[in-house]
């Protein structure tokens, strides 16, 4: 009888051969003139550098609806195998999970009375 981590380990070897050959082919194949436009830093859409005139505050908009993202993503990853499993856990599951629920719900009724919710 073969070894059960064979296949494992081959998808592994496909997976790390497939990235390299990426990593390789856009070296070989990919452009390589470089300007100071291509070298600066890009935040979000934003100039990062500013001039003395438009000195302003910086918008901080696309990383709260990213944090609120994570939060909530965060909360479905941790429901779906409670619910899967939810007739093995018993009362001690159900009552981590309410927990869990009402501790995840405090920032959502905060993004909800803050107004993050909106799309202006």
């Amino acid at each position: 009888m073969s070894n059960p981590y064979v296949p494992v380990l081959i998808l592994a070897a496909v997976a790390v051969a497939v990235a390299l050959g990426g990593l390789g082919a856009s070296a070989i194949l990919g452009p390589t003139s470089k300007n100071k436009v291509k070298s600066s830093n890009y935040e979000c859409g934003v100039d990062p550098i500013h001039s003395e005139a438009d000195m302003g505050r910086f918008p901080v908009k696309y990383y709260l609806v990213a944090m609120t993202f994570i939060i909530f993503d965060i909360e479905v990853v941790f429901l779906y195998p409670w619910a899967v499993s939810f007739g093995k856990l018993g009362l001690f599951g159900l009552i981590v999970m309410l927990t869990f629920i009402a501790l995840i719900t405090v920032p959502f009724v905060y993004e909800w009375r803050r107004g993050g919710l909106e799309w202006d």
